[in-house]
């Protein structure tokens, strides 16, 4: 049997996502759009406010800090500085100034240490290496055990983006960390994830920013709270080499960076829409907040709006041609990876036969086995054919004006 689903009606949860996640970014939109409407009333926080006004929220956690700033080395101190001005609130008041002397100093190693510093800016350190977290995960020290794993994985390298596809390539088989639905939340940090072997694009995406900050990568996470398809939201990894190049988390492409199943869906991004633009983290304040969709009511975890790099790659759409996406399921629902083959039954111009494999359970759940057909009114017909453990299923499939199909085919 199978099911043909059109992107125009997919499903509730992704809609209910799409609403939390805009809803949040609205509601931090309209606060920065407010404070910028009048910028001459505004005066500049320097950085020695910003420290001020952030120990002056640390509670009684405040002396933690204070010890952390006094016991750095001075050549740490202004990274120490920034780590604190720009912490949120719950780090304020919970983290110890041992763990932040740990993270600062294995910090600076990793950057003095790598090959590439002379091409990373100050900015680019302070903001997308030092930091020790990326999203709303727990805090949990892993840098050490990262850098100790990774180095030897990248000792050849000699720019940043070269060791971070290694790692992206070598990394999770060696922490037998893979992707997988049934992880127990989305946010895992490192540890979590390395305890458990699973975890989902957010999760992978947060081991992989660690462990290229602790090799002195600059990287940050990445995500739309929901593709305009409707088809859901994902999240992936940036890297710095000479620009901000993208990949996905434990999902490394044979072409290098820049190349996703992914790509084709961030493409249509739209950056006037909040719930289907592209948001990187930013551990530095920048008044707009990063849509977390498994916590719509955190709005502290500061972001940048980067839909118009991605956007600005999208191919001329072929309107002469639907994309049918093809997941094969077995008899307990699971996605396996059969071999699919789809041949046209109306002949006609661009007839022909295509062949693939389709995703098993260790990919993410909206990359799918893609196929390009054209299409036509009156619909054009296609038969498709999976193959998997000796057991095959047929189906025809119509062509018709969507632009984009999902066929799902369940063996027998």
């Amino acid at each position: 049997m199978h099911t043909l689903i059109p992107y125009a009606t997919m499903n509730r949860l992704s809609s209910f996502c799409a609403l939390v996640g805009m809803v949040a970014l609205c509601n931090c939109t309209a606060r920065t759009a407010s404070a910028q409407k009048n910028p001459t009333e505004a005066t500049p926080v320097t950085k020695k406010q910003l420290l001020q006004q952030a120990l002056a929220q640390a509670g009684e956690n405040r002396n933690e800090l204070q010890l952390a700033l006094k016991r750095v080395p001075a050549a740490h101190r202004e990274g120490m500085q920034f780590l604190i001005a720009n912490m949120p609130v719950s780090d304020l008041n919970s983290l110890t100034s041992q763990f932040l002397l740990d993270n600062v100093t294995l910090a600076y190693e990793a950057y003095d240490s790598s090959p590439w510093k002379n091409s990373i800016s100050l900015d680019l350190f302070m903001n997308d290496i030092l930091p020790y977290s990326s999203l709303n995960e727990q805090r949990d020290g892993s840098r050490r055990m990262l850098r100790e794993k990774s180095l030897p994985l990248i000792v050849d390298c000699k720019t940043p983006g070269e060791a971070a596809l290694r790692l992206n390539q070598k990394l999770f088989p060696l922490l037998n960390a893979r992707y997988s639905t049934e992880r127990k939340k989305p946010d895992q940090s490192p540890t979590e994830t390395i305890a458990s072997g699973i975890a989902t694009c957010s999760g992978l995406s947060i081991l992989l920013v660690d462990a290229c900050r602790a090799v002195g990568i600059p990287a940050r996470v990445v995500g739309t709270p929901l593709w305009t398809n409707l088809r859901g939201n994902h999240t992936w990894v940036e890297v710095w080499d000479g620009e901000w190049h993208f990949t996905g988390a434990a999902e490394p492409d044979s072409k290098g960076l820049d190349h996703g199943w992914f790509t084709d869906d961030a493409s249509k991004a739209r950056k006037d829409m909040p719930q289907h633009s592209i948001y990187a983290s930013s551990f530095k304040k920048t008044g707009l907040a990063f849509p977390l969709v498994w916590a719509p009511s955190i709005q502290w975890i500061p972001a940048v709006n980067v839909t118009d790099r991605y956007a600005l790659k999208s191919p001329a759409a072929d309107s002469s041609k639907t994309r049918l996406n093809v997941k094969v399921l077995n008899k307990s629902g699971k996605r396996v990876a059969a071999k699919v083959s789809i041949r046209e039954v109306t002949k006609g111009s661009g007839a022909g036969t295509f062949d693939g494999t389709s995703r098993n359970e260790s990919a993410d759940l909206n990359d799918m086995l893609s196929f390009e057909v054209f299409r036509a009114c009156p619909p054009r017909s296609y038969i498709i054919t999976a193959t998997y453990g000796g057991k095959t299923v047929h189906q025809e499939v119509k062509a018709g004006l969507e632009a984009q199909e999902i066929v799902v085919l369940s063996l027998p």
